[in-house]
């Protein structure tokens, strides 16, 4: 890498835009990150042809993709770090989440302070994109219990699952990167219950990663 530092294009709330910024920050990385509004559609498309983040810009060339910008610093690094076991249960238990937690989420993220929603056209253009008339955010809100009871179990399933603070598996790997992603998306959401080992992971990769959860936030 050049003297210069690489830049991160991201949105604060994205959990791909969290998987990428936790390579450089379990590295110990310094990087510049910014963030698009959301309704800025020319910034992404000049870069890497289309409307997307993560992007990577690094020594005048730009790369999306967050497991593509992964590998990238994963194979400039000294040492790679992601070179634990991967476990089909850790899998298993993101997708068995995925829909209620994305239904969950949406409308939270609408709401949220985030950056790339800092002008009334760009949270306009997220929640234009985002809601349905079948399932307007403020129902979603409003009928929140089941979901979130749901996710409070799975958590209690995902418990022994964790071997180590540190690292879910025992060594650090991808499967870290992807838990730890959905579970800072789940700290936006208010009435979530995280069992002791389930906290003392998201607590401790947080700090290791560098990236902050979103409880401040949580609605």
């Amino acid at each position: 890498m050049s003297s210069a530092l690489p830049i991160l294009h991201v949105y604060e709330h994205c959990p791909f835009c969290v998987k990428a910024r936790m390579i450089f920050g379990l590295h110990a990385l310094p990087f510049e990150k910014r963030i698009f509004l959301h309704d800025d559609t020319t910034g992404p498309t000049e870069m890497v042809g289309r409307k997307v983040v993560p992007i990577l810009e690094e020594n005048g060339t730009f790369m999306p993709e967050s497991l593509d910008i992964i590998a990238h610093i994963e194979k400039s690094a000294p040492t790679p770090l992601l070179t634990g076991p991967l476990n089909d249960a850790i899998t298993q238990w993101l997708s068995s989440i995925a829909a209620p937690a994305y239904k969950l989420l949406i409308p939270r993220v609408a709401s949220a302070p985030f950056p790339e929603f800092s002008t009334t056209s760009a949270r306009a253009n997220f929640i234009r994109r985002k809601e349905s008339a079948e399932h307007p955010f403020g129902i979603i809100l409003d009928n929140s219990t089941d979901d979130i009871q749901h996710i409070n179990q799975k958590l209690l399933e995902l418990a022994p699952l964790i071997q180590s603070p540190s690292a879910v598996n025992g060594t650090l790997s991808y499967d870290d990167l992807h838990l730890f992603a959905q579970l800072r998306s789940l700290s936006l959401i208010r009435g979530i219950h995280y069992p002791v080992e389930v906290d003392a992971y998201r607590h401790t990769m947080s700090e290791r990663a560098r990236v902050p959860l979103l409880e401040v936030f949580a609605v």
